[in-house]
Order: C-alpha cells, then sequence, then structure tokens
C-alpha cells in the first residue's frame, strides 16, 4: 500500500510578526495597518461590551433630560411663586376694600339711626325747657343722651354754642342783629339745636348772628 502525504505536511508554516519595529529597517511599523487590525477587531468585540456602551451613552443622555427638566422645573416653580405674591396682594387689598366699605356703611347707618332720632330729642329738648322734664323719665333721658354721645353724637345747643363764632358750615344764620355783649359774628341765641356724628352733620343749628355795637 502507497503511503499518503500527510496534508499537514504539504502546507507552509506562516508566522505573524507582531514585533513594532521593523528588524530590517529599524524603524517603527506603519500604525495605520495597526488602528486597521484594532477597528477589524472592535467589529468583533464582546456583545456585554457593546451593550454596556449602549447603557452608558443612554445614561449620559438621561442625565442631561433630567438636567434640562430640573431648570424648567425651577422656571415653572418661580412662575408659580410670581403668581401666588400676586394673588395675595390682590387679597390684601381686596380685604382692606371690603372692611373699609362695611366701615363706611356701618357710620352710614350709626347716621340714619340718629336722624331718624332728632324728633325725639327735640320732643326731650322740649319737655326740659317747659320744666316737664323730671323723675324717672329725666333719668331716662339722661341715659338716652349718655348713649348716644358715646356712639359719637355732639350736641350743639345754647350752652355749648353762644359766644362762638359763626361758622356757616355747622349753623344755620337765622337773625343777625347788634349785640353790645357779644362780638360781630359770633352766636348770640340759639333758637333750635343742632346735632353732629363723628364732624359730619346731622343737622345744623338755628341761630342769631351778632351784628356787633353799631
Amino acid at each position: 500500500m502507497t503511503d499518503q502525504p500527510h496534508n499537514e505536511e504539504n502546507e507552509p508554516i506562516r508566522f505573524t510578526d507582531k514585533r513594532r519595529i521593523d528588524p530590517e529597517t529599524g524603524e517603527l511599523r506603519d500604525q495605520a495597518a495597526e488602528s486597521e487590525t484594532t477597528d477589524e477587531s472592535s467589529e468583533h468585540a464582546d456583545p456585554l461590551s457593546q451593550v454596556e456602551d449602549i447603557l452608558n451613552a443612554a445614561g449620559a443622555e438621561a442625565e442631561e433630560e433630567a438636567a434640562t427638566d430640573e431648570t424648567a422645573q425651577v422656571d415653572e416653580a418661580a412662575e408659580l411663586r410670581s403668581d401666588l405674591q400676586r394673588l395675595q396682594a390682590e387679597f390684601v387689598n381686596y380685604r382692606r376694600r371690603v372692611e373699609r366699605d362695611r366701615d363706611v356703611a356701618k357710620d352710614n347707618a350709626k347716621f340714619s339711626m340718629l336722624e331718624a332720632l332728632l324728633p325725639v330729642l327735640d320732643d326731650i329738648d322740649a319737655a326740659d325747657a317747659a320744666g316737664d322734664l323730671d323723675g324717672p323719665f329725666a333719668a331716662i333721658a339722661r341715659k338716652l343722651f349718655t348713649t348716644l354721645e358715646s356712639e359719637g353724637l355732639v350736641k350743639h345747643d345754647s350752652d355749648t354754642l353762644v359766644g362762638e363764632a359763626f361758622d356757616p358750615a355747622h349753623h344755620e344764620a337765622m337773625l343777625r342783629q347788634p349785640s353790645q355783649e357779644v362780638a360781630a359774628e359770633h352766636i348770640v341765641q340759639v333758637f333750635r339745636n343742632g346735632y353732629l356724628y363723628n364732624e359730619r352733620v346731622l343737622r345744623a343749628a338755628q341761630v342769631m348772628v351778632s351784628a356787633g355795637d353799631e
């Protein structure tokens, strides 16, 4: 039997020279060729490494989006804070207007109530002038006046006006006559009592004004 030559004996033996310095020239081998070899090896890299690279890239993108979202949230919070401050200022102004309107309404209600009581006060003054204001009725009248004065009522009668300067804003001149006792343009006599409520005229007092010593 004829012996067949073994294939391995016929195949040439190949060696890969991995030396970076060329033994014949003494120079560095071509780096471009080496980089091409590296690129080829990267194409056949471990799939897990590729997945890791993808995940790292996705993580960096997510961090960038998170930073953008955080900036947007800060801007939104600043806008909401500005809106809240504006609403608070509007509420404070609204509350002030409500309180002012409430005070005005209360003041007007008292004014109307006191104005409605003027005929009653005139009757009490007439009874006092006639000497009929005595006994329990006199005590009730005093309590009534005390209560009304605590609410801001001011009475203009002879005790408070005679000898005082005439004020057309508070007094109504019915007569003007010469007087040797009272200076000109001062009140000589009160015909009907007047009343004020917190510097507002409920009713002007009807008076006689002095024309001086003519």
